[in-house]
């Protein structure tokens, strides 16, 4: 059964994901684009364990469907193929990749036009026609290839005052974990004073043994590098590069959810981007609701998963969306998580404000209240499924003392307490768990509340 997730359709490879299924995905999906009358499609791989050949059989039954079909001449990551749609005058696109799934993963994920994740009715009317196609080997074709990369890398450049990164000497360490966003951040910063140090910057499909996810139990080498050289920041991408997560001066990890609250306040603050509304997903922080309100600006919550931040984008003007998986997209460059911009921008206020990554979380909480986050995963067994179900039927009005002020279940169940804390219980649309999100305002306080919440789960 191939079924697509929040962000594309992912399988392990040998498995579900096989040359034959792919090419069952691809016929599908030409036949909706010919439906609508679409007919260049951009086709780009990342280095995952074959992606090269997978990309080039996707492309093969395109152009047996009569469609005109190009492959990135590189491998790359997932926003050049959204760049590449949105920019290069194409009307569809593919990326072969699992993006932060573990090895033995790969993926297809599809961009419309508009430069972003496909939506839910673009993906439901590909996955309706699956059983009425064909696996087959489609005839050879030499391939089409195109430039995306420099292209891409020119336009990030707009996006940032590079006179900014002349003002002083910055040091970072980039670490790609051997994923395709490798020497990008070096490429954006030739001739300045920003100093780049490149770890885990060239191809292993295993990706060191783990998954390609920038998350702290993953980032142990980047934080020794940066004690070891002493940087100012560090900064990881997942393994397409559609992702960010960040290491401050001292080797610290700062969570995601501070780093959607440092990217929405340079674009109110210092871009003065307010004509629109922001989008969070529903395991987004809290701080987010305070700066809304402080600023005046509408905030609205979505399941998660881009897409549904994408299906806002196409109807309102959105000034800024993003995730808690680190995933952050400004509409204004592409209504896609673009892990390089995102990392820019960050820079960019920090040179700004003249302050370290540690000093700026401390002025954060200042301004805006503390807050401590922590998610837990659990393998999605039938025991743990039921009690999601369960929970989601009945919610609880109080959690270990604290009353329930609120209750969403547009994805999964959220609980919000009177002082803004929040346990969220959702399945994962990428991989076979059920996750536990807590966010409070001291860390005492956030453990209490996530054992609280692994022992409703765990009943």
């Amino acid at each position: 059964m191939i079924k697509f997730g929040t962000d594309g359709w992912r399988a392990v490879i040998g498995d579900k994901f096989t040359y034959e299924n792919v090419r069952k995905v691809a016929r599908a999906h030409a036949e909706v684009l010919k439906d609508k009358g679409l007919r260049k499609v951009l086709i780009g791989y990342d280095w995952r364990f074959s992606s090269e050949n997978f990309a080039e059989q996707v492309y093969n039954v395109f152009v047996s469907e009569g469609l005109e079909a190009k492959l990135t001449r590189n491998a790359c990551t997932t926003p050049m193929v959204s760049f590449g749609v949105r920019y290069m005058g194409f009307d569809n696109g593919v990326m072969i990749t699992a993006s932060h799934n573990p090895p033995a993963y790969n993926g297809y994920k599809i961009k419309e036009s508009f430069g972003g994740s496909a939506t839910p009715e673009f993906v439901e009317d590909v996955e309706k026609r699956l059983a009425k196609v064909s696996g087959g080997p489609p005839p050879s074709t030499e391939p089409q290839f195109i430039e995306v990369e420099g292209e891409y890398l020119s336009k990030v450049r707009e996006q940032v005052n590079l006179e900014l990164f002349g003002e002083r000497e910055f040091k970072v360490v980039h670490d790609a974990m051997y994923g395709t966003s490798s020497g990008l951040l070096s490429r954006v910063l030739e001739g300045t004073r920003v100093q780049v140090l490149n770890i885990r910057s060239y191809r292993d499909p295993l990706f060191g043994g783990h998954a390609p996810e920038p998350v702290e139990k993953n980032l142990k080498p980047l934080m020794e590098k940066i004690r070891a050289v002493g940087a100012d920041l560090g900064v990881a991408n997942d393994g397409d590069g559609d992702r960010v997560a960040l290491v401050d001066e001292k080797g610290s990890y700062v969570n995601t959810q501070l780093i959607y609250v440092m990217l929405l306040l340079h674009l109110i603050k210092y871009k003065n981007m307010r004509d629109g509304i922001v989008v969070k997903t529903v395991s987004t922080t809290y701080l987010a609701d305070r700066i809304c309100r402080t600023e005046g600006i509408e905030l609205r919550e979505v399941p998660v998963g881009f897409k549904n931040i994408n299906e806002l984008i196409l109807k309102e003007k959105v000034i800024f969306g993003g995730e808690e998986s680190g995933g952050y997209g400004i509409p204004s460059f592409l209504p896609e998580r673009d892990g390089l911009i995102s990392t820019l921008f960050v820079m960019e206020g920090l040179i700004l404000k003249d302050v370290s990554l540690s000093q700026y979380v401390d002025e954060i909480f200042r301004e805006y209240g503390s807050a401590y986050y922590k998610r837990v995963d659990f393998p999605a067994d039938k025991k743990v499924k039921e009690r999601l179900r369960s929970l989601i039927e009945g919610p609880p009005s109080a959690v270990g003392g604290r009353k329930v002020s609120k209750v969403l279940t547009i994805d999964g169940l959220k609980l919000v307490f009177e002082d803004e804390s929040w346990l969220l219980f959702r399945a994962s649309g990428t991989e076979p768990l059920i996750r536990v999100y807590a966010e409070a305002p001291t860390e005492g306080e956030l453990s209490e509340l996530i054992e609280s919440g692994v022992s409703l789960l765990s009943v």
